[in-house]
């Protein structure tokens, strides 16, 4: 289903929030084996305005990337959780709540695993195939208010949570596959000598 076909559902952010998380500069994404990347993060406080330029640059960067619908805070060197998820214009996309904003997420409630191929800008060289909840709630703290929500949601936008909220414990998707003959070397397509690259 493509990007055009994805049910809209409200937006979790609010204007007044996003306002403040514009002009984030944009920051190197850490790679494996960064030990920041397997460290379990700590929670923060949403209204530190340390916290706050936190998630403008993890947006900024997400958006700078070709790609990348989310990215948490030791993807950037920053041991906490905090990320930022935008599936909105990824062609599997389903449900879609727009630019999502958390801190201290958890997953409050999930539905049965479904295996689905994924990939990680901390890790470049590979994708796998991952088990995890094709319908999921997740609660967390928006940065700015620190305000409480929580958003149920499903398949590639339920994954990408989960993806990120693993990252701010300290989990990576290879410690997640079931094993060797599930992790693939990543496509790279190369253009044709007359072809450009847009």
């Amino acid at each position: 289903m493509g990007s055009s076909d994805a049910r809209s559902d409200a937006l979790l952010m609010p204007t007044s929030v996003l306002a403040q998380l514009g002009g984030g500069r944009v920051r190197e994404v850490v790679t494996a084996p960064a030990a920041v990347l397997s460290e379990p993060g700590p929670e923060l406080d949403p209204t530190d305005p340390d916290v706050v330029r936190l998630c403008a640059d993890l947006i900024a960067t997400m958006r700078v990337s070709p790609g990348c619908v989310g990215l948490a805070a030791p993807q950037i060197g920053v041991g906490g959780q905090a990320f930022c998820v935008d599936v909105s214009n990824h062609a599997k996309t389903r449900t879609c709540h727009g630019l999502i904003v958390l801190v201290n997420a958890v997953v409050t409630a999930a539905s049965r695993n479904v295996k689905g191929r994924e990939g990680c800008m901390s890790v470049p060289d590979l994708t796998g195939d991952v088990k995890r909840a094709a319908r999921l709630t997740v609660s967390g703290r928006l940065p700015v208010t620190g305000e409480e929500v929580s958003i149920s949601t499903d398949e590639f936008e339920a994954r990408a949570l989960q993806h990120e909220i693993d990252h701010c414990g300290g989990h990576l998707f290879i410690d997640k596959v079931a094993g060797a003959h599930a992790l693939h070397p990543r496509k790279v397509y190369l253009p044709a000598a007359d072809s450009r690259v847009e």
